[in-house]
């Protein structure tokens, strides 16, 4: 027993100094952290069209071809149109404004001329490009090789036929990078540019490249580095709540699941150390929809200990002993654990690959989220609590055992929950229309969706972000009417750029008016000019695209795990619910939709496809124990009840964090954590009283089916036998 003790004693001495040493390495890193233009700030670089304005579609196809190169730079970056012919870049977490214009460029494009000069293929005609290294040595030379599409390939080998014994320059941004001769004709589709001084450049390049010629070529109009949207009292409000919120989880675990609580708390610590640490080690930029993510693993870490230890009781109320409950219940966890994780970590991957922008940064910190939590929770969780046994606390009331409860009949209040979720749909789709009709958007559209008014004025003094938030930002809402003011301050001056949604002519003269009245400012230093939507139509589409085509995949995920097509259906058609319903109430009380929507909703599908996974394993694990005598309406309620509590519970911390959030959060988080509390309550509810709900409806459907083609069969043959 001594030695045991003595195990377990330098056991939790080595957790909780790695524990310790996490958290040490974590808060160390928090500075190396990339954050994103609203938590930090960055550059802003503002191009001009060369020769008269181009037209609407020229813009915007130069708009979504630079919002994919600055990915390159930063995956939070936007790119949104100012006036008539200016395109404004925000790249975040950056302070030198030449550097970045160094090794962005002027953008321009990709064509390749014979000595007279005349153009014989352009950058449109390029399927491909992959940076390479040729030859060894003292000869080795990087290298960017290019295959044509059909039409450039047969182009090119016209051109290169004509100009046999002569030159062909391959130029980009102005710059010839190749001029080679030509020695044959080259019928293939596949050249070389040359001259690079490293493979990085030539990545550089082929990356550029692949993008696509620009439509409109360009010029640099000014740079600035500009001030953090939100500014460091949005950093440190939501670290102080995150705090907060902690703390709260952590008494709520231990005053609930007592010795395995203790044993979460150490694993939830050493995952928030890790995620800091590899944040700053994978340079992943950390946005608003960035701490999304975060909350969202957060939820799903404690998410995992709750089910385990849902687990462990109920194999103690069996009467088993403490350790072989804690195997046991490991053991018939980790089934729900993974397929939890594995489908949302489905929808992050899709996410990144797919979306661009906001999207892109919520979806990295979630799947890192993701792989930490099931690593914390199955590993470092197993591990102290072997470790907390091993020093003597073992008894099983220290461990809670929970007995059989009485099945509370879900189901047979389906029909009420289905009409109260129809008709809160219904009232959404209503609401949306009417406010349509009356010329207000489906939706309350801010202005990352709909563009807006962007106001540059120059102070008498230097306002701090603080000064801005708290003086400039009442003024400008009362005036123009808008809640959702954003504003930045131009690093080394007393410029603040406003952006809020279109102002009219009288309102903009309104704006300077109050402006010079409050302030004092100059008039004559006041300018304003139309902005386009920094969430672009093609992000949109590629947004869609991403969540049709992840909501696909966990479908057939759902489906293969399951072998049953109607758990992925449930699924699915629950997902559909909390979306709508979410919808809903953007609709009814027009919450803004701005660039945090697409976070949001995107966060309640991976809470909400969570929770039904825990249910649907336990629904697949009492169909293979059922009992004869056992209806399948009071096997699925039974399910339910089992994980009832689960539900609760889970849904009920990462509530908190949200919460928590939202009451000490700026106005921006705010509007955020508001409707994300919504879809975590939203994402419950359809999770305990529509999913198994629907399958039950569907299984028991096919089973009459079954049932009425059977009795034709039975049927068919007595009238045989009769015959």
């Amino acid at each position: 027993m001594k030695s045991s003790r003595g195990k377990g004693l330098l056991g939790l001495i080595v957790l909780l100094v790695v524990t310790g040493l996490l958290c040490w390495a974590g808060w160390s890193t928090m500075g190396d952290i990339k954050l994103g233009l609203d938590l930090a700030g960055g550059v802003s670089i503002t191009y001009q069209a060369v020769g008269g304005d181009p037209t609407a579609e020229e813009m915007s196809d130069t708009i979504y071809k630079l919002q994919q190169r600055v990915q390159n730079y930063s995956t939070e970056a936007e790119v949104y149109q100012e006036g008539s012919n200016h395109i404004n870049i925000d790249i975040p977490g950056v302070s030198d404004a030449n550097t970045i214009l160094e090794e962005l460029g002027k953008p321009g494009s990709l064509y390749f001329t014979d000595e007279s000069g005349k153009v014989v293929l352009t950058g449109d005609q390029v399927a491909s490009a992959k940076a390479g290294i040729y030859g060894k040595d003292a000869n080795q030379e990087y290298i960017v090789m290019l295959t044509l599409t059909d039409e450039g390939a047969k182009d090119f080998a016209s051109a290169t036929a004509e100009n046999v014994g002569k030159r062909i320059a391959i130029i980009y941004d102005g710059t010839m990078y190749s001029n080679p001769v030509v020695n044959e004709a080259i019928t293939n589709g596949q050249c070389q540019i040359t001259g690079m001084g490293s493979y990085e450049q030539a990545e550089q390049l082929a990356s550029t490249i692949r993008i696509g010629s620009l439509s409109v070529e360009l010029e640099e109009l000014r740079s600035n580095v500009v001030g953090a949207k939100l500014g460091q009292e949005a950093i440190s409000t939501s670290l102080y709540a995150g705090l907060i919120g902690f703390l709260i989880v952590a008494v709520f675990m231990v005053a609930i699941y007592l010795v395995p609580g203790i044993a979460a708390v150490i694993a939830l610590t050493m995952y928030v150390g890790a995620i800091l640490v590899l944040l700053a080690a994978f340079q992943i930029t950390l946005t608003l929809p960035g701490i999304a993510g975060i909350i969202l693993s957060v939820g799903m870490a404690v998410d995992a200990n709750v089910i385990i230890f849902t687990r462990i009781k109920e194999e103690l109320g069996h009467g088993k002993t403490v350790r072989s409950a804690i195997k046991t219940g490991f053991g018939k966890a980790l089934s729900a654990i993974i397929d939890g994780n594995v489908t949302t970590l489905i929808a992050a991957a899709v996410l990144f690959f797919r979306g661009s922008g906001t999207v892109k940064g919520f979806a990295s910190t979630l799947a890192l989220g993701i792989v930490l939590s099931m690593v914390t929770a199955l590993f470092i969780t197993q591990g102290g609590l072997y470790v907390l046994y091993a020093l003597g606390l073992d008894k099983p009331n220290m461990y809670g055992v929970k007995k059989e409860k009485k099945t509370i009949p879900f189901l047979g209040k389906r029909k009420v929950c289905f009409a109260i979720s129809l008709a809160v749909i219904v009232i959404g789709v209503v609401s949306m229309g009417l406010h349509a009709g009356q010329g207000g958007g489906l939706l309350n559209y801010g202005m990352d969706f709909t563009g807006g008014t962007s106001t540059n004025v120059t102070f008498n003094e230097n306002l701090s972000l603080e000064d801005i938030s708290s003086r400039v930002v009442p003024v400008v809402s009362e005036i123009t009417g808008d809640a959702d003011v954003q504003t930045q301050k131009v690093s080394g001056s007393n410029e603040v750029i406003i952006k809020t949604k279109t102002l009219s002519v009288e309102q903009r003269q309104a704006l300077d008016e109050a402006l010079v009245e409050n302030f004092g400012v100059d008039e004559e230093t006041i300018t304003a000019e139309s902005i386009s939507a920094s969430v672009s139509s093609e992000m949109k589409q590629d947004a869609i695209a991403a969540v049709i085509i992840a909501t696909i995949l966990m479908l057939f995920y759902i489906w293969f795990r399951f072998k049953d097509i109607r758990f992925a259906a449930s699924a699915i058609l629950a997902l559909v619910h909390d979306v709508l319903v979410t919808l809903a109430f953007y609709a009814v009380l027009r919450w803004s939709v701005g660039s945090t929507f697409i976070a949001c909703m995107l966060t309640i599908v991976g809470y909400s496809i969570n929770a039904t996974i825990v249910i649907f394993d336990r629904i697949r694990e009492n169909l293979r124990l059922k009992k004869n005598k056992e209806s399948l309406e009071d096997m699925v309620n039974r399910s339910i009840t089992q994980t009832f509590t689960r539900s609760l519970n889970t849904s009920l911390t990462t509530f908190i964090m949200v919460f928590v959030l939202y009451l000490f959060g700026v106005s921006s988080i705010r509007e955020f954590a508001l409707p994300l509390m919504v879809g975590i309550i939203c994402g419950t509810y359809s999770s305990v009283c529509l999913t198994g709900a629907l399958w039950f409806v569907m299984q028991a459907k096919r089973k009459k089916a079954g049932t009425k083609e059977a009795a034709k069969e039975t049927s068919a043959e007595t009238a045989k036998g009769t015959e």
